[in-house]
């Protein structure tokens, strides 16, 4: 797939928009792409809102060009030329009745103004006009960016009752542009947190990944507390972040410590440094974060990967007084950077030594040939020395690649000659 390139994409936001007009129609900018613009980000991607019905849409960009597999939503997909990726195109719509919770039974097209209303926050309900620059404001969100405010257009027990997830999302765009959080909105949250459960696991798990990726995942966790939507989400830190007349407890905040001072934009880490104290409670261990990873329905990589960075903490915490061949099959493996990482922020909070990582990490910088050599024997070797095959093979094997890692052997014929030694 060829990268996306953004001036390309914004360019052919703008053409969308063109193309709508020149054919007749209002068409402008929508939701996210406008709030971005505002704050001088770089847009993610482009919405554009019209009056065209989803069949106009598609007879001014072509059949070829267009996928309709929103069009029962209204919304058109229209496809652009290599580099400017796609834009939904969606007709002005209101909404009506969310039996599950997360989507519409019924959308009728309607006006501009009441397709803003039926948005979810106030700085994600604006149109903008690219061609002259007017901002299209029915909701008040650039008073509301202007204040740093994440707000619920209208009543937030409506817009939360039409869909659960917007309360996972009040809580990242409020974390993510350091924003303050409207107090009837956070109420409304506090009230409806249980009723999160309706939304399914794996877009629960998409909201946590991209507040734990984003720099200011510290922020995002503490507000899911004060939401009341943390234990809702992941019941097993409860004991870990429940407040109690003598306020958190010290577990929650070396969390939440863990997670400031973490730098890397990895989910597995900051994840593993979120439930770390939690796993060291558990009865189980870290046995117990297979069934939590397929509860959130997360791939079995990041599964393993958090596995392996709870596994391996205090082996790259005391890495000075390890054997080379026992750090060095830590280091070979896939997740070592992420472990560096994880393991400096663990130990950044815990007791502020880190000459250990340190250490890890100058060996974790050798070359390849000496971080990771190729093994100067394998199984067929043994059974060429008449070895029976079995579980002794490992033993052996091991034994030798100690050795080869140790410098005490250097070729193949003194691998083999230590092989019959220890057979």
């Amino acid at each position: 797939m060829t990268p996306v390139d953004p001036q390309r994409a914004r360019q052919f936001a703008v053409e969308v928009v063109s193309r709508l007009r020149e054919a007749g129609f209002t068409a402008l900018w929508a939701g996210g792409c406008v709030r971005d613009h505002l704050l001088g980000l770089e847009p993610k991607d482009y919405d554009v809102a019209t009056d065209a019905t989803p069949e106009q849409i598609r007879a001014v960009f072509g059949r070829r060009r267009t996928l309709a597999i929103g069009q029962a939503f209204g919304v058109i997909t229209v496809l652009g030329p290599p580099s400017t990726g796609q834009i939904e195109v969606a007709t002005f719509r209101s909404d009506h009745g969310y039996s599950d919770g997360r989507h519409p039974d019924q959308v009728k097209f309607c006006s501009a103004q009441e397709d803003a209303l039926r948005r979810d926050f106030t700085i994600n309900g604006m149109f903008f006009d690219p061609l002259s620059g007017q901002v299209v404001d029915y909701v008040g969100g650039q008073e509301d960016l202007r204040r740093g405010l994440v707000r619920a257009i209208g009543y937030p027990t409506a817009r939360f009752s039409e869909d659960k997830l917007r309360m996972l999302r009040a809580v990242r765009f409020t974390a993510s542009f350091q924003f303050t959080i409207d107090a009837a909105t956070l109420a409304a949250i506090q009230r409806h947190a249980a009723e999160i459960v309706v939304v399914s696991a794996e877009r629960i798990a998409a909201e946590l990944q991209r507040m734990l990726v984003h720099q200011h995942r510290a922020c995002a966790v503490e507000l899911l507390a004060e939401s009341k939507l943390l234990p809702v989400v992941l019941p097993e830190l409860q004991d870990v972040a429940a407040v109690s007349a003598g306020g958190v407890s010290a577990d929650w905040q070396d969390t939440l410590a863990m997670l400031r001072v973490v730098e890397t934009t990895r989910f597995a880490v900051a994840f593993a440094a979120l439930i770390r104290a939690a796993v060291r409670r558990w009865p189980q261990g870290i046995r117990g974060v297979e069934p939590l990873c397929q509860r959130l329905k997360l791939t079995v990589a990041d599964r393993k990967a958090i596995e392996f960075l709870l596994e391996h903490e205090a082996a790259v915490r005391a890495a000075r007084s390890l054997p080379w061949p026992r750090l060095q099959r830590i280091l070979i493996q896939n997740p070592a950077a992420d472990l560096l990482d994880y393991g400096r922020a663990v130990a950044a909070v815990l007791d502020g030594h880190t000459a250990d990582i340190d250490h890890a990490a100058e060996r974790f910088a050798l070359p390849p040939d000496q971080l990771n050599p190729p093994p100067l024997i394998t199984g067929d070797d043994l059974r060429r020395l008449g070895i029976p095959t079995g579980p002794a093979y490992k033993g052996i094997l091991d034994a030798v690649r100690d050795a080869q890692l140790e410098q005490r052997i250097h070729s193949a014929e003194e691998a083999l000659e230590l092989a019959r030694q220890l057979w």
